[in-house]
């Protein structure tokens, strides 16, 4: 069986989100996605997300083309992926090339963990939306 895994933040979710879960959804048997905790959150976007966690992950936990939902509280891709036995990691293409998808590739790759980057959704993002609200 084909088990995907990916994680965001997921805050002011929109169609480049959707997006990526569908495409991803439609790439594996069963897709398993984290969620950032709103530390974690905090940690990683140095700003505290609009939508509080716990309505985060029920609005992921909503869609169809997602199988499970967990808490990922720990900037660890690799921690992660493992733990939920996946066997392909997906990831935005704004990623690619990345210092720490380089070495996180390297990483999946000895392990039998494919890694696909799908085409990241130019024309929205939180941070977009954000902007236009004044946030």
């Amino acid at each position: 069986m084909k088990i995907g895994y990916t994680s965001g933040v997921f805050d002011l979710f929109h169609v480049g989100h959707l997006a990526l879960l569908e495409k991803a959804s439609r790439d594996c048997d069963f897709l398993i996605v984290a969620v950032c905790s709103d530390k974690l959150a905090f940690d990683l976007k140095g700003r505290k997300p609009i939508i509080p966690f716990e309505d985060r992950f029920r609005i992921i936990s909503s869609l169809k083309c997602v199988n499970r939902v967990i808490c990922k509280a720990v900037d660890d891709e690799f921690l992660m992926a493992k733990s939920v036995q996946a066997n392909v990691v997906f990831k935005g293409d704004d990623w690619k090339a990345t210092q720490k998808w380089l070495v996180l590739e390297k990483k999946f790759k000895a392990e039998g963990i494919k890694v696909k980057f799908f085409p990241y959704t130019q024309k929205v993002s939180s941070s977009s939306i954000r902007k236009e609200l004044g946030l």
